[in-house]
């Protein structure tokens, strides 16, 4: 039995531990001491991450590199853990993204500028005392998403779903924007409350479900959380889960995940979150954590209930639909950079979820191809907004002008992270994007074309902000600003090269998640809707 999936979830674990023991860096060198131990570790992740993806094969097994361990033998609760396409291609996705935001952060946990006497402020000694805490949560978080993309127990998949909270709540309350504000204290702690409660109750009605499943399996003789095993059962019907019941517990799944993801208008927590956290942090939520929550639609909204994923799919079309258009509309009318991204991540989010309930082989490859292009060009226009606002030390967009004319690299980098956000052709997101559409519109033509208007909305508000912030006289408080530095550019770099790569070579992705987007339609017993007008059969290369 291999053990290169656990080896990979175990590296960050084990990282964030080794990490967290460090001696306090009370002095520089102890910092770089444990800033370069995160990183290395999160780079081995990366290597380990690498070789899950390149092992797999698309033509074999739905779940490979298989690993069994037995945890609660008396509730049939393994330690399970098993790759399919789409999940080897996110874990990888969250090992590119843990090192781009480590550097990126490089300094987010260093104390601030002594006071005049000399001495610092409590919450500048917190941060120098707890900047090894900053990257071991970091670690923390990468391990338990790895973890959550692998596994293939219901309730091993529940546990790292919540258990992700824990250092993310410490992530957004403890270390925030500084640039918030003599409010920031505060306001980071409502957002970190906000995004724990939120996400708490969502999981809390998901464990019901799970217990409510445990229980009817059990009374047919499937005394197991083994997902395969469960999924196997469901679809040749030798578990039967009568409407009623199916309907329940989909809900119950289907809510927590909306929650994470996040659905409108479950969506409230994200803006909060963003606003207030680093730009690093920020990179977590919404390209990272929040992948768990579209990822785990597909693996087991889909897998597990396949009849009510279908009677509820044209209500949470329209919910889709809502966030995609109101997301936008709210992001044009944003004062507050972090603020805006975090508003267009939402309309984002309503485009995957459309298409992963479009239940068609374009909307759901294009689904799971939004979530690694969403992530890779997100974090990198929230990346260089960092960067931006930590030269400024305001988030206020009406603070900005000019800013090409004294950084034009990182001007650079901002216009290709905004086109990517607009979907240019040519840039990953765009490839996403219309797959999406066309799938939505060959079996719900209506919403389809209602959704293009998101793509309207979404050149308005990006050029917009660029416009805003990057042309016009130079402000008063930009005259000063320096351009990208070595250690900046060596994180955006590999992030717009892979949002171009991706853009015109989408291939070596397609080829890893088809095979388990069929096998996800097959499981809900639906095929792609015939065409409109079929093409008239030919003979001998005339049309008959």
């Amino acid at each position: 039995m291999s053990v290169l999936l656990t080896t990979t979830c175990a590296v960050p674990a084990a990282g964030a531990v080794l990490t967290a023991a460090l001696p306090a860096g009370a002095t520089e060198a102890r910092r770089r001491t444990t800033k370069t131990v995160a990183l290395a570790v999160s780079a081995v992740t990366l290597a380990l991450a690498a070789v899950v993806a390149l092992r797999f094969d698309p033509h074999g097994a739905r779940y490979q590199l298989t690993e069994s361990y037995s945890w609660i033998r008396s509730f049939g609760i393994t330690f399970s853990l098993g790759v399919d396409g789409i999940g080897a291609v996110l874990a990888l996705l969250t090992a590119v993204l843990v090192p781009m935001v480590m550097l990126a952060s490089w300094h987010d946990a260093d104390p601030g500028p002594a006071a005049p006497d000399g001495t610092l402020d409590p919450d500048t000694f917190e941060r120098r005392r707890r900047t090894q805490g900053f990257f071991a949560l970091i670690l923390a978080v990468e391990a338990m998403v790895i973890v959550s993309f692998y596994a293939t127990d219901v309730f091993l998949f529940y546990v790292f779903f919540e258990a992700m909270l824990i250092p993310m709540y410490f992530l957004i309350g403890g270390f925030g924007d500084r640039a918030g504000g003599p409010e920031s204290a505060r306001q980071r702690s409502y957002a970190a409350v906000k995004f724990l409660l939120y996400n708490l109750l969502g999981g809390l009605v998901m464990l019901a479900a799970v217990i409510g499943l445990y229980v009817l399996a059990q009374d047919q003789g499937f005394g197991t959380f083994d997902l395969p095993t469960l999924t196997d059962a469901i679809a040749d019907g030798s578990l039967k889960l009568s409407g009623t019941a199916q309907n329940a517990l989909f809900l119950g799944f289907f809510f927590a995940f909306a929650v994470k993801a996040p659905l409108w208008p479950l969506h409230t927590w994200l803006p909060n979150a963003m606003g207030e956290a680093t730009a690093g942090t920020a990179v977590l939520i919404t390209a990272v954590v929040d992948k768990v929550g579209t990822f785990a639609m597909l693996r087991f909204c889909l897998g597990l209930f396949p009849d009510a994923s279908k009677t509820f799919a044209p209500a949470i079309l329209v919910l889709s639909l809502i966030g995609i258009v109101y997301g936008a509309l709210l992001a044009i009318g944003q004062k507050d950079i972090k603020r805006l991204v975090a508003y267009a991540s939402i309309s984002h989010f309503g485009f995957i979820i459309m298409g992963i309930f479009a239940m068609t082989s374009q909307g759901q490859s294009g689904a799971t191809l939004y979530m690694v292009n969403h992530g890779l060009s997100t974090a990198a226009w929230m990346l260089v907004a960092g960067f931006l606002i930590s030269r400024r030390g305001s988030r206020l967009i009406a603070d900005y002008g000019g800013v090409q004319k004294i950084a034009p690299v990182l001007a650079g980098t901002f216009l290709i992270g905004s086109l990517a956000t607009l979907s240019l052709p040519g840039l990953a997101p765009f490839v996403s994007e219309f797959l999406v559409l066309v799938g939505t519109f060959t079996r719900y033509p209506a919403i389809g074309v209602i959704a293009t208007v998101g793509i309207v909305l979404a050149a308005l508000y990006a050029l917009l902000l660029y416009q805003r912030t990057m042309t016009g006289p130079v402000k008063e408080g930009v005259r000063s600003m320096s351009d990208l530095k070595v250690r900046e550019l060596a994180v955006v770099a590999p992030l717009v090269a892979l949002t171009i790569l991706l853009g015109v070579y989408p291939k070596p992705l397609t080829d890893l998640v088809n095979p388990s987007v069929d096998a996800t339609l097959s499981q809900v017993h639906r095929t792609d809707p015939a065409p409109a007008h079929p093409v008239a059969a030919t003979s001998g290369g005339e049309q008959k």
